[in-house]
């Protein structure tokens, strides 16, 4: 059992940053590769950022590449997101989830834990 808490979310100006971070429990974290995913009310949830569970590799949404950056500290069992250039359109529910596989899935249903999510507000 894996339970993920996110964190670092908040209200920001269009332009501005944010940096999200995915703590979780277990000593098995570093088996796990992690995404970031987004859900604005009424719409699917959207994938956003994942990476390997040795970090080595990372996969972006065309939406957010170029301005988001996932990381992760296996030695911490936490699991980054920068947010640069920040765009109203960015607005969301921010998911951490966490697969038991080497590589990531962009589908929400490839994982196997999500935690409760942290609400990103970017003003215009």
């Amino acid at each position: 059992q894996v339970q993920l808490v996110e964190s670092g979310g908040g209200l920001v100006q269009a332009g501005g940053s944010l940096r999200l971070s995915c703590a979780a429990s277990g000593r098995t974290f570093s088996m796990y590769a992690m995404a970031w995913f987004r859900q604005v009310p009424g719409n699917e949830r959207e994938f956003v950022a994942a990476i390997s569970w040795s970090a080595f590799n990372t996969y972006y949404a065309d939406s957010v590449k170029g301005r988001f950056t996932i990381s992760r500290d296996n030695a911490k069992n936490t699991v980054y997101l920068q947010m640069n250039s920040l765009r109203p359109e960015d607005t969301a529910v921010y998911y951490c989830a966490a697969r038991r596989s080497p590589n990531w899935a962009v589908s929400e249903w490839g994982y196997d834990y999500s935690g409760q999510g942290t609400q990103v507000t970017v003003s215009s």
